[in-house]
């Protein structure tokens, strides 16, 4: 039986504690304090999966373990980078590999998760944990499947056999650069879709503007490089279908609201969980530099105020015409 640290105890960090167990490990799981830790272990349920039960397998903490066989850190990216100060005092670069589960791009210096990683922790063994997955799904044990992106071939092994089950499925990649724009971009078009839908504008669409979305993705990951055809497996067009058209994503909620008219103050005021794609537009859209993104700048333009839904929209729909 294996030791795994879960660092990170919202929907999805209690949820992959919960894949863990389920594959037979004893698995920590971190709380942001004592006090949070305290509370969900009283009632062995996390408010954000309530009516799952947290199994004797995992135990509440609210402080690193000093060993386990890996980390998987579970924080949002815009607090990943002092997330990592709670690492412990012993911890060494060449301890415990640490698998990013987090999507996105860090606003302030437009990185990748795993770049604010290596920028803190450098020459640390790492890995991104992506795909087309809601927490309460993987927390309830259905049927599911991720990506395990990193260059060590050796860490991509170690994560499918210790996290993988008949119901879990992981797949190794070795282009993480690829995986991570995927897994934040994927966030960015969701935002565009349920504006789409929230504005009555149709399934058609919908469907025309995800599509041009994974092609935006496809020059991105190409350009920044990455490969296009990881893009169009799991932690791409897999991360679309899901975001785009799942009611539980809460990018597509946030754009449905906005299409309905709905400001983003009033909408993010009445939530509590993170909706990844606001501060990723634009960093995004930064990060892209000359690579063209008209949908994922519709969005950073639209989040940021600069553009009304409607003035968007009028930009998309006003673009040259051309052969796919």
């Amino acid at each position: 039986m294996s030791k795994i640290t879960v660092v990170g105890a919202g929907a999805w960090g209690t949820a992959l504690a919960l894949q863990a167990a389920r594959a037979g490990h004893k698995v920590a799981l971190v709380a942001r304090d004592a006090a949070s830790a305290a509370a969900i272990n009283a009632n062995r349920e996390s408010h954000r999966l309530p009516g799952v039960r947290l199994p004797d397998l995992i135990e509440l903490r609210h402080a690193i373990p000093d060993e386990s066989e890996l980390l998987l850190w579970v924080v949002p990216t815009q607090h990943l980078r002092s997330s990592l100060v709670r690492l412990p005092a012993t911890d060494t670069a060449t301890d415990t590999a640490i698998v990013v589960c987090a999507k996105g791009v860090e606003a302030n210096t437009h990185l990748l998760p795993l770049e604010v990683v290596q920028a803190v922790v450098p020459n640390r063994s790492l890995a991104v944990l992506t795909g087309p997955n809601f927490a309460h799904e993987i927390a309830a044990g259905l049927p599911a499947a991720a990506v395990v992106a990193s260059i060590d071939a050796s860490l991509r092994e170690q994560v499918r056999t210790l996290l993988g089950t008949n119901t879990f499925r992981l797949y190794g990649n070795d282009d993480p650069i690829g995986a991570q724009l995927g897994g934040a971009a994927k966030n960015v078009i969701a935002i565009a879709a349920g504006a789409v839908i929230g504005a009555g504008l149709g399934e058609n669409a919908r469907a025309a503007l995800v599509t041009r979305g994974l092609s935006e993705l496809c020059r991105l990951a190409a350009a920044l490089g990455g490969r296009a055809e990881t893009v169009m497996g799991l932690s791409g067009l897999g991360d679309l279908m899901l975001t785009c058209t799942g009611t539980s994503s809460r990018n597509f909620s946030l754009g449905h609201a906005l299409g309905r008219g709905e400001s983003l103050a009033t909408i993010l005021a009445n939530r509590s969980a993170v909706t990844e794609g606001v501060l990723t537009a634009a960093a995004l859209v930064a990060r892209a530099g000359e690579v063209e993104l008209p949908i994922c700048r519709a969005v950073a333009d639209l989040v940021a105020g600069v553009k009304t839904l409607d003035q968007s929209i009028a930009q998309l729909l006003s673009r040259p015409q051309r052969d796919e």
